[in-house]
């Protein structure tokens, strides 16, 4: 038996992890920043929108809707998906499935040429991508519950965090020096046909493939919890009924861990939004050069990735709760000079210390769930997680567009943004971590 929290666990996480599984593990998340940090954020995205769209304005309003899209089906099935996860004791094998859905929608868009006839190809490629990833994150979260027990969660999560922000760090630096800065890059990729873009598209899928593998051969498999026979298509629809019911037994008695999942989804939100829309404002209000984001997004890389990792230590010795409070506090008043200034050097010092806040904040907030979650339902949870996230996942977007409309000027969409995460910042205050036991105990309470 382990202490937990104050209460007697007679069932512990299994093994505990050894350093050789919770580096497997780590490994995924370095692997997936080819997705996050080059398709959707720094290079192919403004790709699509820029060169393949008729115009950019087109495009940005077609890649929002078909965003969209992907996270109105993200909300809708994660959390089912992660019930049926749990049911089976597979979360080994849907990593496996979905991530290698995401890297066959990163090769294929390597067929997206720079002609506007191409453009809702790349945003169908894209939105799967998305969908798709997000079910692999699900099961993801769930293995780290099983590789980790309460005195290392904190510091194997922030691992996590930091070796994904490495990962981008260094595929972003290859694909700047082998390809997009050179004339002719790496396998002939020119200008001609947007083929240096699909290049790094097909570069960073046999990046995600690579590091992707450890994990699915050293990950420790789980009992199923019941048996998953029966049509596939009933079975789903009845895990779905199940955990509708089990969030009206979280609004009677789970409310710490329902107030944590109202709250991590609307800073969590505010956290994207920095990262979504840090690169739009420094090419239109500070005049950074393609090449300059680029190296932007390294520096930001470098330093989320260190904050993620450093903030680790103090999560097993204080809890993630003064982790997240801290990172939001210090998020919101290094953010505020952005709004007063127009040089480009108080700029990248305030991208740097809400970079190495946002890591920190996002590893303790994956933390904080899985020390409040049993293992049985670990996948359930963390498609709850991925649903709530979705679901105010307007809201930074909307608050960015707001302000800018209200007072004339884009740094001024910053001020929604911190709006959004003083809201998250308010809400997380008064919720207090929960054990497993009791929140098992909850939820078989009838």
């Amino acid at each position: 038996m382990i202490q937990y929290s104050g209460v007697m666990q007679t069932n512990p996480r299994p093994s505990a992890g050894s350093r050789s599984k919770i580096l497997s593990w780590a490994l995924w998340d370095w692997g997936s920043a080819s997705f996050n940090a080059v398709i959707i954020t720094f290079v192919f995205a403004p790709y699509l929108t820029k060169s393949v769209a008729a115009t950019e304005e087109a495009g940005s309003t077609a890649l929002g809707w078909s965003t969209a899209a992907a996270g109105l089906i993200i909300a809708l099935v994660a959390p089912a998906a992660g019930t049926r996860a749990d049911s089976g004791g597979r979360h080994k094998l849907w990593l496996g499935v979905h991530t290698g859905i995401v890297i066959l929608t990163m090769f294929g868009l390597f067929f997206v040429r720079d002609s506007p006839e191409y453009l809702w190809v790349g945003l169908l490629l894209i939105a799967m991508g998305n969908v798709f990833f997000e079910f692999a994150e699900v099961s993801y979260n769930g293995i780290m519950v099983r590789i980790t027990h309460p005195d290392n969660v904190g510091k194997v999560s922030g691992f996590g965090w930091g070796m994904g922000y490495a990962g981008g760090l260094v595929l972003l630096v290859i694909l700047l020096v082998l390809v997009i800065q050179p004339e002719v890059g790496l396998f002939g990729a020119g200008d001609e046909g947007g083929l240096r873009f699909r290049v790094v598209a097909a570069l960073s899928a046999v990046w995600f493939a690579l590091f992707a593998l450890p994990v699915l051969f050293t990950a420790p498999s789980a009992k199923a919890s019941k048996p998953s026979g029966g049509h596939p298509i009933k079975a789903f629809i009845a895990d779905y009924g199940a955990l509708v019911r089990r969030l009206v037994r979280m609004w009677r008695e789970e409310h710490q861990t329902l107030r944590f999942f109202i709250a991590s989804a609307v800073f969590r939100d505010g956290l994207a939004a920095i990262f979504a829309f840090a690169g739009v404002l420094a090419a239109g209000s500070y005049g950074f050069s393609a090449s300059e984001i680029i190296i932007l997004g390294v520096a930001a890389n470098v330093a989320a990735g260190a904050g993620a990792m450093i903030a680790g230590y103090f999560d097993d010795r204080l809890g993630p709760k003064p982790v997240i409070i801290v990172g939001l506090i210090v998020i919101l008043i290094g953010g505020m000079p952005i709004l007063f200034s127009d040089n480009p050097v108080v700029f990248w010092a305030c991208a740097l210390v809400l970079s190495f806040c946002v890591g920190p904040v996002q590893a303790s907030s994956r933390s904080f769930l899985a020390r409040i979650t049993p293992t049985e339902r670990a996948g359930e949870n963390f498609g709850l997680y991925a649903t709530t996230g979705r679901a105010v996942s307007f809201l930074g977007p909307a608050m960015f567009a707001v302000f800018i409309s209200l007072f004339g000027f884009q740094r001024a969409g910053t001020l929604g943004i911190l709006l959004v995460l003083f809201v998250g910042l308010i809400l997380i205050i008064p919720v207090k971590p929960e054990s497993p036991a009791k929140s098992m105990q909850a939820q078989t309470k009838r």
